[in-house]
């Protein structure tokens, strides 16, 4: 009954329309804040090429400038993201090529994530499933509500979450990964907290203040030190264990070396609050 219900509701998010032309995300920065909201509730905040094009660009834009210090990714209406736009994967043999790029642009928005060099906070507070789940797993930090769930359903209608499965597979145990990818079958935001693919389950009427709280303790650390740590976390996570102690100790030698990395010392010892440069580095 679980499976047919699921399943129902996966052909409802995959029954929409999308225009290509409309703008389906919204950005604003405010004190180092960029916030970008998927905006098309109408499609289930759906991954459609246009869509997740946007999203890069959101991502990618002016990422150096030192004011910027995270980005948080959200969405309006009961659905954080269904994922993929269907329509855009019919047997027409022309499409081919469009489906390739809308795979491709979806990796690189993932990898875009991974390499942007501020921490990358997604705000959920409904169904993320498909891409949209992998949307989530791909962030560096994920909080949601307790309502929200999380899926891989792929399978339930021929289509597999192969590439949905890559983050989740990395943010979850192999245990779990298997059961949402191979059932489809949803799970709860606890459930999604215990296995390690969200941070943190807060009320909704708590939901801003939480991201607040990150947001706020994320800006007062150096922007330098912090994107060296980002940066670090990703590479060393995919080596083992003695490599990554290596590569930890020359990491930290250099952050030591940092004006930010001196300057968090000296203000330590003096116990005052630091003044950070947030000096680039190249």
């Amino acid at each position: 009954m679980l499976v047919r219900k699921c399943f129902k509701q996966i052909v409802s998010l995959a029954s929409y329309s999308t225009s290509a032309s409309a703008v389906t995300t919204k950005m604003i920065e405010e004190r180092g804040v960029r916030t970008i909201t998927l905006s098309n509730p109408k499609s289930r905040n759906a991954l459609s090429l246009s869509t997740i094009n946007e999203l890069i660009g959101h991502v990618t834009t002016d990422v150096e400038d030192i004011k910027l210090r995270c980005i948080v990714i959200r969405a309006e209406g009961p659905v954080f993201c269904s994922g993929h736009n269907l329509k855009e994967f019919d047997l027409n043999s022309t499409q081919q090529q469009h489906q390739s790029l809308v795979f491709s642009q979806c990796s690189q928005l993932m990898l875009d994530i991974v390499s942007c060099p501020v921490p990358v906070v997604a705000v959920v507070d409904g169904l993320a499933a498909a891409a949209g789940c992998q949307l989530v797993a791909q962030c560096d930090i994920a909080i949601c509500t307790p309502h929200s769930s999380f899926s891989t359903p792929g399978a339930s209608f021929g289509l597999f979450c192969s590439t949905p499965g890559i983050p989740v597979a990395r943010s979850v145990s192999r245990k779990m990964a298997l059961r949402m990818l191979l059932t489809g079958l949803p799970i709860t935001a606890e459930e999604a907290y215990q296995a390690g693919l969200v941070s943190k389950v807060v009320p909704q009427e708590s939901l801003e203040t939480e991201l607040k709280i990150i947001t706020d303790s994320i800006e007062s650390k150096s922007r330098t030190v912090i994107s060296l740590g980002k940066k670090f976390f990703y590479k060393q996570v995919e080596t083992d264990l003695q490599t990554a102690y290596r590569m930890g100790e020359d990491v930290m030698v250099s952050n030591i070396a940092l004006e930010d990395g001196q300057e968090g010392i000296k203000s330590f010892i003096e116990k005052r609050k630091p003044s950070w440069k947030h000096a680039s580095v190249k």
